[in-house]
This record gives structure tokens, sequence and C-alpha cells, in this order.
């Protein structure tokens, strides 16, 4: 095992599924010669060349329509787009066309592209650095959630970001890949070595620390947060477990439930803004399969309903370690 940062992560995912499989093809904005807005597909286009790593205008409709195609087929396209607030311009095409394909052909075509979307702001202890304003920090998974068809996965450490990329492109369907690009220069963490074909199981969470007390649900950087949370209550004597989904489609509802029918208490936060969020969801499920263990209701924690403000205003707007230790506490009725 050696260290390596989230963004790197990323990247040699794409390099190890590029080499495997001549029919991967990297498609985006300035990902060629530039290696992408911000490096992560750096290195591609001089070992793989412009007929499989695509520079393409300003039309996010434009070219997510041509990989969609091309992925029909037999192609297995990854389609960047700059910044997650940016796919509303291609959301006809992914939610219409490419979640729908593979039912409207009855089973005769699939659809195996993966669309990587930047999102979310800086995060740094317990507060956000920065946000880089309203156009470009959201985080937007719900949206893609709530379309029957497509996968949805959000990794929150650098293993994960590979194994989970190298998963979402040997996928036949069409799989949305959340990075929370606040990570990618800030985030290190051990990932096996290189020459190892190390795969995340798409739908399968991932219990980041043990506890007895309360659960936190936690996805992208508040996984972070959260075992920060984590730490300083078990200084106190307080036991917290800390399960990240990982995977928001298809949800692995077994692992949440087994945590708080062992704790009885739980906390879910996320970085996107709290009405109709993900958190939600995992509420919905745990009332339904867990509902008799539950000592406390559930807690949310989550983004303000506002746009995210620029700059340091952020943090006045997004979940940080406080806001989640008190609702952690409030569950425990402390």
């Amino acid at each position: 095992m050696g260290s390596t940062l989230y963004i790197n992560a990323i990247n040699r995912a794409l390099h190890e599924e590029m080499a495997r499989d001549n029919e991967v093809v990297a498609i985006g904005l300035d990902i060629g010669r530039q290696g992408g807005l911000f490096g992560v597909t750096r290195g591609l286009f001089e070992r793989f060349g412009p007929s499989r790593v695509m520079d393409t205008p300003i039309s996010e409709a434009g070219y997510m329509g041509a990989a969609i195609g091309m992925a029909m087929e037999g192609v297995r396209p990854v389609v960047e787009i700059q910044f997650a607030d940016f796919v509303t311009v291609a959301f006809d095409q992914i939610v219409t066309v490419a979640a729908k394909m593979h039912y409207m052909t009855g089973g005769g075509k699939n659809v195996p592209i993966v669309v990587r979307l930047p999102y979310g702001v800086n995060v740094s202890g317990e507060g956000y650095m920065t946000g880089a304003g309203p156009h470009h920090s959201q985080s937007p998974e719900a949206w893609f959630c709530h379309c029957p068809g497509l996968k949805v996965v959000m990794p929150s450490s650098p293993a994960d970001a590979l194994g989970l990329l190298k998963a979402a492109i040997r996928d036949n369907d069409p799989v949305i890949y959340f990075e929370q690009k606040g990570l990618y220069y800030t985030l290190s963490g051990e990932v096996p070595e290189d020459g190892e074909d190390h795969i995340v199981p798409i739908g399968k969470a991932a219990v980041r620390r043990e506890g007895t007390d309360a659960t936190i649900v936690a996805t992208g950087a508040m996984v972070g947060l959260s075992l920060a949370v984590a730490e300083k209550l078990a200084g106190e004597g307080v036991s917290v477990e800390v399960v990240d989904p990982r995977t928001l489609v298809p949800l692995d509802r077994e692992t949440l439930v087994a945590s708080v029918r062992k704790t009885g208490r739980v906390v879910v936060t996320h970085e996107a803004s709290q009405t109709g969020g993900f958190g939600a969801e995992v509420a919905a499920v745990l009332a339904d399969d867990a509902y008799a263990s539950l000592r406390a209701p559930v807690k949310r924690v989550a983004a303000r309903d506002m746009p995210v403000p620029a700059g340091l205003a952020a943090r006045a707007a997004l979940p940080g370690e406080a806001r989640i230790e008190k609702a952690v506490r409030a569950v425990l009725g402390k």
C-alpha cells in the first residue's frame, strides 16, 4: 500500500482502464493537452493520443450526446463536465436518453458511459476555506438519484476514488461519478500498489469507524468531518459509528440498517442543500427498515437551502464539524 492524493487516484484509474481496454475513451473540455481544468486527465493525451482523448467545444449537450451514441455502439466513454453545476446543460441527454435507452430497446442497447462531475467546495477542518460561488459549487447528486436507469457513486477517499471509477467504467449501465473537487489536492490516503487491479463494488457501503452509541451516515467530504467529530466525542466516552454509503444508487440499505439497529440513533450529513437532499432518502429507508430500533428522531445536517456563497461566506451555508457534533449530541440527549 502507498499513499496518494485523491486526484492522483482518479488519474490512475483512467490510465489503468484506458490501458486495459481500447474501447475506453475520455471526452471533455480541455482534457487533452491541458490535462483538464484541475489536472485530473494529465498524461492521457500524451499516452493515448487524440483518437481516445477528445477535446470538445463548449457544448455539454453536444459532447454528451456524442458520447451516448458512441456508448450505444460499444465504446466506453468517460465524460468530464468541468463543474458539476454545468451538467444542467446536458441533463436532457443523460436522464432522457442515457438512463432510459436500455428500457426503451427492451434490453437491446446498453449505454456504458461514465459522467465525471467535480462538485462541492474546499473543505478544511471545521469550516470551508473557499466557495467558488453559486455556479461552481453545487452538489447536485439528488437530481440523478431520482432518475431510474442511472447509478450514482460518490467516493470519499483515494482508494474508493480509484476503485469506484474502475468499477464504473466496466459497468454496462450509465454511472454518474461525483468527485469532490475540494479534496483533489487536500486529501491523501493509502491505495493499493501500482499493478494491483483495485475494484470497489458499486452498491456496497463502508463502515469507516465502528461505534455503539450513535451512527453518522456521511457522504463525500462530510465523511472526513464526521470522523473528526467521532474522534472528538470518543474523548468524552461517546462511541460514534461512521458509515459512508459510497454508492447512492443502488444504496446498500443492509449496512445502514445494521448500523442503526446497533446504535439506535442516527445523524445523516451531506454537502447538498437539505430540502429534497439524499439525506431524506436515507431517513426514509431507516424509518421503513429500522424504525423499531430508533431511540431518537433522525437528524439531518446539510447545506442551507440557498445558493452556495462565494469565498469564506460559504461557511455560513454549509455543514461543518460544529453542526454535525451538535446533531449527534441532540440524538444522544446531551
